[in-house]
């Protein structure tokens, strides 16, 4: 089994020299990444792979597919699901978590690059994106999962989804704060959020079969600081058996025994939000022989069965994995973002909305 040790300090740049490149390879012209090259898009997995291209030290590439979010948001402020070769592709709906997490990649890029031109640039962008997705919030707190393009806003919401947009407001805070623009009622909209996901579960999965086998339901809370510290720790503990494999990483869903890289990548970054360095490094360690040997990584991986599958390697994953490399090794300046360190103007901004 091919293990790679990342740590505080060392990233080994020769490795992941491969994975950068192949995002960038299935850049497209106007700025988007697909899945793989000819593949689809979706706006949150095209963030995610924007986000390891700036890691990667990319900058311009990265900040041409923030640009294609901008030359393509919709007039009320959303994307479509899917778009495919400069089209749409699923144009039934728009949904709440993807069209946030614009803010969390802007962010993120300013974090890298300190570039306020850029972020001035984005900041309209942002701002009919969060204003849309809150829109969609529920009596409790709650952020309802989609706008359908026929039926309307659908009143249900996903832990997951809600969870990725309470990272998103923060990140879309702290950018106001940096531009010294008001949205306070941005400030009170997380708070009602954290709430809902925090103590009111009868908010999610009403109309649907419950989405608790799904491990990202387990541990994003805990990603995007939802749940902290010791509570945080516990909670991963409690789970930790139905989702992790060892020597091979988390699995998608506790029922079925697929590992899924992109999700182990985000539960290396859960877990050093609650001060599991080890465990974190260990965890990593283990998803490089789903590795190909130019850098790419596969989907995921059928234990049983001995199995790659699906036969995709997708630009997402990839990114996935160099938001993990860059957690665990401190490389860049956005390496914080999700191990629940608060900066400065996190702080301002929490002290400001406690005022008001």
């Amino acid at each position: 089994m091919t293990q790679v040790y990342v740590s505080m300090g060392f990233f080994p740049e020769d490795y992941f020299k491969g994975t950068i490149d192949y995002i960038a390879r299935a850049q497209q012209d106007d700025g988007s990444i697909p899945w793989f090259e000819e593949g689809p898009l979706d706006p949150w997995d095209h963030v995610e792979s924007a986000m390891g291209l700036a890691i990667g030290g990319k900058h311009d590439e990265a900040q041409q597919a923030y640009y294609w979010l901008k030359n393509n948001q919709l007039p009320n402020g959303s994307w479509f699901a899917a778009y495919k070769n400069g089209q749409v592709e699923d144009g039934t709906r728009a949904e709440s978590n993807f069209v946030a997490y614009v803010a969390t990649g802007v962010w993120h890029y300013y974090l890298i690059t300190s570039d306020t031109a850029f972020l001035t640039k984005m900041w309209p962008t942002v701002v009919a994106a969060m204003e849309f997705v809150l829109r969609l919030q529920g009596p409790l707190g709650e952020i309802y999962w989609c706008e359908d393009s026929t039926l309307g806003i659908r009143e249900d919401s996903l832990v997951t989804g809600c969870s990725s947009i309470y990272k998103s407001l923060e990140c879309a805070l702290n950018i106001a704060t940096t531009l010294g623009e008001d949205v306070s009622h941005w400030a009170l909209a997380r708070t009602r959020l954290g709430n809902a996901i925090a103590n009111h579960p009868e908010c999610f999965d009403r109309t649907w079969d419950s989405k608790s086998r799904f491990a990202m339901d387990w541990f994003y809370p805990v990603l995007t600081n939802v749940i902290i510290g010791n509570q945080a720790r516990r909670h991963l503990a409690n789970r930790w058996n139905e989702f992790v494999v060892q020597d091979l990483g988390c699995v998608c869903v506790n029922d079925e025994p697929w590992v899924t890289v992109a999700e182990s990548c985000e539960l290396v970054m859960a877990l050093l939000s609650t001060r599991q360095y080890q465990k974190a490094v260990q965890l990593f360690s283990w998803l490089h022989q789903f590795r190909d040997e130019e850098g790419a990584y596969w989907t995921g991986y059928v234990h049983p069965d001995d199995l790659l599958w699906p036969e995709e390697k997708p630009t997402w994953t990839a990114g996935a994995v160099l938001m993990a490399a860059d957690a665990l090794s401190n490389r860049t300046r956005a390496a914080h973002l999700f191990r629940n360190e608060t900066t400065l103007i996190e702080h301002q901004m929490s002290r400001k909305s406690n005022i008001d």
